[in-house]
């Protein structure tokens, strides 16, 4: 990790970084269906994994410049849903806002609020997430100087502008900016392209595909990834013999 430069802002990937995502999402699609049930029952019987599989390879299809807009994709795939069971397509955008609201109810890390508190007294942190994962709504907005989503920006991750706005608001250059996540695609190797400091974070509990647990994968002259299990064990790597947040 370059240290030439003073490091003024990190920004933080959310999902699997600061909680883990899966049970989110769970709880989400439960909490969606039993509203499903009651409001539009034909389109919650309509909503089978073929049926759900059908509607998102054909919104993919014809809209390939909206892949990483996710709640685009979710929006449109209730609206489609209600279309085909024959049910009220007005209800697309409250099923959406029934999703969205469960989908923040998530489980933090026990290091994440210590170690953002602490981080947040010395450097301007700033949320990038492809997700709509709301900061605010989950609480942890005090923490955090400005968000960015590829929902908004209209480009999410990999591309380098989400992190170069990422940055701007951050009010730093790329080289004063540690980027802090979980994907060694999305969010290391990214990073490090759009000009930022990359920690790696892997959470014990997350299982990896294979091409996520091998270093090797560096091109040539670039540097191994850091990794540390814990947003406790990168405080712990950049503030050496500081007391733990926790």
């Amino acid at each position: 990790m370059r240290t030439d430069r003073p490091l003024l802002a990190i920004t933080l990937d959310l999902d699997d970084t600061l909680w883990p995502v899966k049970p989110a999402l769970i709880h989400a699609e439960r909490t969606l269906s039993a509203w499903l049930a009651e409001r539009a029952p034909a389109t919650a019987a309509w909503l089978t994994p073929d049926n759900r599989r059908l509607v998102r390879e054909a919104l993919l299809a014809g809209h390939p410049e909206r892949a990483h807009d996710v709640s685009f994709m979710r929006r449109e795939s209730l609206r489609r849903a209600l279309a085909a069971a024959g049910d009220d397509q007005a209800l697309a955008g409250p099923a959406f806002e029934v999703f969205l609201e469960a989908r923040q109810c998530v489980t933090l890390y026990e290091d994440v609020e210590p170690v953002l508190a602490a981080w947040a007294r010395r450097y301007r942190l700033v949320a990038v997430s492809n997700g709509n994962a709301d900061v605010g709504r989950i609480g942890l907005g005090s923490y955090f100087a400005a968000s960015v989503s590829a929902h908004e920006l209209g480009f999410g991750k990999p591309d380098p502008r989400i992190y170069l706005e990422a940055c701007r608001r951050a009010g730093a250059q790329p080289a004063e900016v540690l980027h802090v996540g979980d994907d060694l695609h999305l969010d290391v190797h990214a990073a490090r392209d759009a000009g930022l400091r990359a920690a790696w974070v892997r959470r014990p509990d997350l299982p990896r595909p294979a091409a996520q647990t091998a270093r090797g994968q560096e091109a040539p002259g670039q540097e191994a990834p850091d990794a540390f299990d814990s947003l406790e064990a990168l405080d712990a790597f950049l503030h050496p013999g500081s007391a733990s947040p926790r």
